[in-house]
């Protein structure tokens, strides 16, 4: 009796290694580690385009940066989500570069702005979580895009034109799982290389857009997530 009990403790000790072991192994061992948050410095920061003014140290560009600016295809959108496995924890990053839009400068404000995203052309590295992403979480067979529409203008600093980088916010309405919310987005942009490069995050409450919780048997998510963007406007 004492034999059979010793083995059952052993097999449960044992099967108690595995439950934890294999998902530590996984994640710090197989697993590759998440891509980095997007940031400006994605995009090359060389201004060829643009020439220093003899007598200031601002940069001046030729043909100004008034007019309409079109997405370009280095434009990247996605998602991050932290998640829990087996009390390990990980990120589910989701990423695309189908990404449209414009945007409209006037004197010195953005006046018009918007982009979409297609959201059935985002993967990651799993090909079980891109399923679950498309069907279940996000639907999108029937929710196949994701438009951000600027309602408020954004002033611009006096500092636009020289190649540094500025922070500033975009207001607008975010569309999302076919459920449209009030947002204002932290930015940070910069002019280089003749473009205009946009870099933003936003936490988003899953359930604020009707997005059911993305958590599935062992795995638990937190009940929000970042939508990550590094929009690249050219003409």
């Amino acid at each position: 009796m004492n034999s059979l009990r010793k083995n059952i403790i052993a097999i449960a000790i044992a099967a108690l290694v595995l439950l934890v072991g294999a998902p530590w192994l996984y994640i710090n061992v197989i697993k590759d580690d998440a891509p980095s948050r997007l940031t400006l410095d994605t995009v090359v920061a060389t201004t060829p385009d643009t020439v220093v003014s003899p007598d200031t140290t601002s940069v001046v560009v030729p043909d100004g940066i008034i007019g309409t600016w079109t997405i370009g295809p280095e434009s990247l959108a996605g998602y991050r989500v932290k998640e829990i496995l087996v009390g390990q924890s990980t990120e589910g990053v989701g990423r695309t570069s189908s990404v449209s839009g414009t945007l409209e400068i006037v004197d010195n404000s953005v006046t018009t702005a918007e982009f979409t995203v297609d959201m059935t052309t985002l993967k990651s590295d799993s090909a079980k979580r891109d399923a679950q992403f498309s069907g279940r979480i996000m639907d999108t067979a029937t929710f196949p895009t994701a438009i951000f529409t600027l309602t408020s203008p954004i002033v611009l600093p006096a500092n636009a034109t020289t190649g540094e980088k500025f922070s500033t916010t975009a207001t607008g309405d975010l569309t999302l799982h076919g459920t449209t919310v009030a947002v204002t987005i932290p930015i940070e942009a910069q002019l280089t290389n003749g473009k205009i490069a946009v870099q933003g995050t936003i936490n988003i409450v899953f359930a604020d857009y009707g997005i059911p919780d993305p958590s599935i048997g062992p795995i638990k998510t937190d009940d929000h997530g970042d939508l990550e963007l590094l929009l690249v406007f050219g003409r």
